[in-house]
């Protein structure tokens, strides 16, 4: 193992055993029962131990989003974002700039490796088309993925699932919880 496995592993290892997460689905047409994505979502995280304190669906409106981030981002009770839905390049998506307008730090990986995952793994070129995007907003981490449960399984699995409570502890390690 060389020093920067080792200093991941460690980091890990100092990470918080949960984090408290809201779930967002943004959608003007799916409903709680209907959502696949937002269940998919729910039951990932807490079948890994995290905490799912809040579940959302929401307009894909860029104020109605925004104003969600900011609700969460004051909420002692949130530590985590997770959208799915809006990060498409139709007109009418509006997740990712509502998302990324909201950052105070973005981790550009989490977009980058995403795209490369669906590439490599699913969908080929149409990976381009895609606008996930996370980052930081008032000590809360954010990751918003598109809404298919394929992108979400993806994102969820391969990414967010494994690290989450690495993320949170970088976001922690100068503060006191």
């Amino acid at each position: 193992m060389n020093d920067e496995t080792r200093s991941v592993e460690e980091h890990r290892k100092e990470a918080p055993a949960s984090v408290r997460c809201m779930v967002v689905t943004v959608s003007d047409t799916r409903t709680p029962e209907t959502d696949k994505s937002g269940k998919l979502m729910r039951e990932l995280l807490e079948q890994s131990g995290y905490v799912v304190a809040d579940y959302r669906i929401v307009k894909d409106e860029y104020e109605q989003i925004r104003a969600l981030l900011r609700e969460a981002a004051e909420s002692d009770a949130i530590e985590a974002v997770l959208l799915n839905g809006g990060t498409g390049i139709a007109l009418r998506d509006t997740t990712y700039e509502a998302v990324r307008d909201s950052l105070d730090k973005e981790m550009p990986g989490f977009g980058e490796l995403f795209r490369y995952l669906s590439y490599a793994e699913d969908i080929g070129t149409a990976a381009i088309l895609s606008r996930a995007v996370a980052g930081v907003c008032a000590s809360k981490a954010v990751f918003s993925m598109p809404g298919s449960t394929g992108a979400v399984r993806l994102a969820m699995t391969k990414i967010i699932v494994p690290e989450l409570r690495h993320v949170m502890r970088e976001i922690y390690k100068d503060k006191r919880r």
